[in-house]
């Protein structure tokens, strides 16, 4: 019988989830509501838990609330798709009612589960029913109801487990495009597959995945074309670069205290960022007096990762180019893949360029690093995903340049956006252009199913072509001619360019023989072939 979590039980529960996640994650992506190749919801709930895992290590306190508040950071972090941001704020939740707790028993564990069902829910703008925010909810709801009466972790887990498992069968119900692809929520899945590795770990059990299901093979994001924060040695005022997180805010601590502090930092140096809440604040200051910026900290609370600095000695090693290189008002980063589409931002004047899309979606911490990276006080980032958008919209709070999020969906509405960039222009013209630019985009997709289902009308085989708009609209064995069916039912009166992104698996013949069949059935159109070389997708089509 176990009553209650110590601070060795807390950090091998935790593990055990990631192991069992890990173990499932191509289950997990396999349950993508359309069955084409780029399911990740389980490789980004995977790589958001190993963040956690790796910064729950880095911690060597046996302290309970410095570990859980570890396991917060640590998810938040690593972040990745809308399924980790969300997992994140579950996580964080669940941290502000541990870290407060004086023992965690049954009681205390119901409660963490039902914050962090709430603070989940107040991240999403417009939270829908039938996701893994359902399943949370009613999990710590039914959790909160049980705990007084079920003492013992093993059975209350138990519990909570099959609550979640018989919510998570429902979810087709509430989501009608579960329902349609014959599928259960993903995020949900995923979130029980980690619940049942902790409660492995607390009954003893041996982790084992259960039947995989077909997935794309997912790599790490990586960075590429990104220009260097290079400052101008002559003008450096402020010589030291000090970052460091104030953690274990004192308990009179106030969010007019941090405010207080970004003020007093202001007094010191420049480049001055303090965010954060009263559970951990980060802090970036340029200073001749790093010293006192320390001091000033450890009047609210402990350091933690503190990291000095000298910019004089790291860019003496610099280019001459780079030692005159301007901070400039305005720059853009652009989420992609694809030789062809990064050679194509480069060409439209992006500053940055981190690679990701549909099936390695980047952490928030890969997209705060990028951006960091762009000398610019204003950095627009298109997302070119929509699984992406939250957590570039979670980057806004962790960036040291003024982000501005252009919600572009897929990446031919990213490349409209940049197409329309104004360096001259102001920072509110070039948003709302670019905005209208990517919503005037009508994005087709060419791809391949990669399992046997029934959807939007068809009657679908592993290995089919298949067109979509929002939908799947057209079914082939043939690329060219299912891209020409679908652009056949997309086209609108309206629409007067026609630009074929082909992909990797796509040869420029081929493009070329589908540009010109377009070319004679609508002379009155321009058709565009433009290489794209991205992966799994054998054309991304823009008709605008």
């Amino acid at each position: 019988m176990i009553t209650h979590i110590d601070n060795i039980l807390l950090r091998d529960i935790v593990k055990g989830g990631q192991v069992n996640l890990e173990l499932n994650k191509a289950y997990v992506d396999g349950l993508n509501v359309f069955p084409v190749p780029d399911g990740d919801t389980g490789t980004n709930m995977s790589l958001t838990m190993n963040s956690t895992i790796k910064e729950m290590e880095i911690e060597d306190s046996d302290n309970i609330a410095d570990i859980i508040k570890a396991f917060s950071k640590g998810a938040l972090k690593g972040a990745r798709g809308n399924s980790g941001v969300i997992l994140s704020q579950i996580f964080k939740g669940m941290a502000e009612v541990i870290s407060q707790a004086s023992v965690i028993n049954t009681k205390t564990f119901a409660k963490a589960l039902v914050n962090g069902s709430n603070v989940a829910y107040d991240a999403v703008t417009q939270p829908k029913e039938g996701t893994m925010l359902t399943v949370i909810r009613i999990m710590g709801d039914y959790a909160n109801r049980i705990a007084g009466r079920n003492t013992d972790f093993i059975e209350f887990f138990d519990k909570i487990i099959k609550k979640g498992n018989q919510v998570l069968q429902e979810t087709p119900e509430m989501l009608p495009v579960l329902k349609k692809a014959g599928v259960v929520d993903a995020g949900g899945q995923g979130l029980l597959f980690i619940f049942t590795g902790m409660y492995n770990i607390l009954a003893g059990i041996e982790m084992k995945p259960v039947e995989s299901v077909a997935t794309a093979t997912v790599e790490a994001p990586k960075q590429v074309f990104f220009e260097t924060d290079v400052h101008n040695l002559e003008n450096i005022e402020f010589g030291y670069c000090t970052e460091f997180f104030i953690i274990n805010l004192k308990k009179n601590a106030t969010l007019a205290d941090i405010d207080k502090l970004r003020d007093k930092l202001y007094e010191i140096g420049d480049c001055v960022i303090v965010v954060g809440d009263l559970q951990l604040v980060k802090v970036h200051i340029h200073t001749n007096n790093p010293d006192k910026a320390l001091g000033y900290a450890l009047t609210l609370g402990e350091l933690d990762k503190p990291k000095i600095e000298n910019m004089f000695e790291q860019h003496r090693q610099l280019v001459q180019a780079q030692k005159k290189q301007k901070k400039k008002p305005q720059g853009m980063v652009s989420i992609c893949t694809g030789e062809g589409f990064k050679a194509i931002f480069t060409d439209l004047g992006v500053d940055a360029i981190l690679e990701g899309g549909q099936t390695m979606n980047p952490s928030v911490s890969d997209i705060v690093n990028v951006v960091n990276s762009v000398a610019a006080d204003t950095v627009f980032v298109f997302p070119n995903n929509k699984n992406i958008i939250l957590a570039c919209e979670q980057a806004k709070e962790l960036t040291n340049n003024n982000l501005v999020v252009i919600a572009t969906a897929n990446i031919p509405m990213g490349v409209a956006a940049a197409m329309t960039f104004d360096a001259d222009s102001s920072i509110e013209d070039n948003t709302r252009n670019m905005q209208k630019a990517a919503c005037a985009i009508k994005c087709l997709q060419i791809t391949h199913a990669v399992r046997d289902t029934e959807m939007d009308g068809f009657n679908l085989h592993n290995g089919d072509i298949i067109g979509m708009s929002k939908g799947i609209i057209s079914q082939g064995s043939e690329v060219n001619k299912v891209a020409e069916d679908t652009i056949d039912k997309a086209l609108e009166e309206h629409h007067s360019t026609i630009t074929l992104f082909y992909g990797q698996d796509v040869s420029e013949e081929q493009a070329n023989d589908l540009q010109q069949s377009l070319s004679q059935k609508y002379s009155d159109k321009d058709i565009i072939a433009v290489f794209g070389g991205q992966p799994h997708y054998y054309y991304l089509i823009s008709l605008e």
